[in-house]
């Protein structure tokens, strides 16, 4: 018989996902480094893989936006305050996914931070803004966290409304330096707009960009799609998922980032697939109505093998950027502007985001993304897993 042992963990929102967090030094010792241990002991803690589904014997919410994980500690890197490594934990799958960044939880890295001693006493106000120097590790970038302070502490609570969370919060804005993810250009293709060959579905107009994270973007007019579906019309069709999912496959391998469509399996969490369309009136998932007026273009991304129910943080500075550059599928279905932000239409209502774009020696490359997340503490405490989990 196994005993089950406490690790200090803190459940956090961000943005609109959930996530268990945790401060290196608090993990038992054999999961301070990357590998099977470290891996073993995230994937019991959320409680996967589970066949059914619903990760109902562990902390995960049985979606993708609920079943993250991050560890965090000092930084290693100069001018920087805190290291941030996310897990995206497969949910009926044993692999937790290491290949991308997470942009929502990424909201709550900075207080997580602040509470755990993370950042220095002398760069914390007792009222104001805390500028928290976060160092990506999953994609070796740099990300600037502007968190409220007041009476010297996070404050959580406040009147920053957010599409995809139900109570209004203290806003919290997010600064992605060079956003590109990854070494390489930023359209690891070259163009602006490829021809996406997949076998047995058709062949299709992309824009494959890495920013923020590696997204392939289609049009939805070209997969039979308005741009402004929810989750009830999409994550109920397995015949569509299972084409989204060899779109993305594929899309991956044009995009270097797997030789062989087999591997796409093993990286779940990266790239992403997002189908956009022009703006157009629509009513959100909560009953908000958008109205076509109030935005610049509608987009749908998929996380994990299923529509999101918002948008993905790290999708939004894909957007942004793709926006900003004259001629990708996102700039013409905005208009085929010039432009250095976008406000879009996700399942859940609106998001605006800026982002900055530059053609230096022939090639594009991102400067920075900029938008408004909100976080605050649900629980914290220990989480329990056997002592035989890894």
């Amino acid at each position: 018989m196994s005993k089950q042992i406490k690790i200090p963990a803190t459940y956090m929102r961000g943005g609109t996902s959930k996530g268990v967090f945790f401060s290196l030094t608090d993990l038992p010792e054999a999961a301070q480094v990357s590998g099977e241990a470290r891996d073993n002991i995230l994937l019991r803690v959320i409680g996967s893989p589970d066949p059914y589904g619903q990760q109902i014997d562990g902390m995960g919410g049985a979606t993708s936006s609920t079943s993250k994980t991050v560890i965090l500690a000092k930084s290693e890197q100069p001018d920087h305050d805190v290291d941030y490594l996310f897990g995206q934990v497969s949910i009926n799958k044993p692999f937790v996914d290491w290949s991308g960044n997470c942009g929502n939880l990424t909201a709550a890295v900075g207080a997580f931070a602040i509470s755990k001693g993370l950042v220095a006493a002398d760069r914390i106000p007792h009222n104001g803004i805390c500028v928290v120097r976060i160092w990506q590790k999953n994609i070796q970038k740099t990300i600037i966290a502007h968190v409220p302070i007041t009476d010297g502490e996070v404050q959580e609570t406040g009147d920053f409304e957010l599409d995809g969370v139900t109570f209004p919060a203290a806003e919290v804005v997010i600064e992605f330096m060079d956003p590109a993810d990854g070494e390489g250009s930023m359209f690891p293709t070259g163009n602006v707009v490829d021809d996406l060959e997949v076998p047995g579905i058709g062949t299709f107009k992309a824009t494959m960009i890495n920013s923020g994270i590696p997204t392939i973007f289609v049009n939805a007019a070209d997969i039979g799609y308005k741009g402004t579906e929810l989750q009830k019309d999409i994550n109920s069709d397995a015949e569509a998922l299972a084409k989204f999912e060899t779109m993305r496959a594929y899309g991956a391998v044009k995009m270097g980032l797997i030789a062989d469509i087999s591997e796409a399996v093993a990286r779940q969490h990266t790239p992403k697939i997002a189908f956009v369309a022009p703006a157009t009136d629509y009513e959100a998932s909560s009953g908000k109505q958008i109205s076509s007026a109030d935005i610049d273009v509608c987009v749908r991304a998929l996380s994990m093998g299923k529509l999101h129910h918002a948008m993905m943080g790290t999708a939004s500075v894909a957007i942004a950027t793709a926006a900003a550059v004259p001629g990708t599928l996102v700039n013409l279905a905005a208009g085929g502007t010039e432009r250095d932000a976008v406000t879009f239409g996700h399942p859940s209502g609106t998001l605006r985001v800026g982002a900055a774009a530059a053609l230096v020696d022939g090639e594009w490359t991102a400067t920075k993304a900029v938008m408004s997340r909100s976080a605050r503490v649900i629980m914290e405490g220990n989480v329990r897993i056997p002592d035989d989990t890894f």
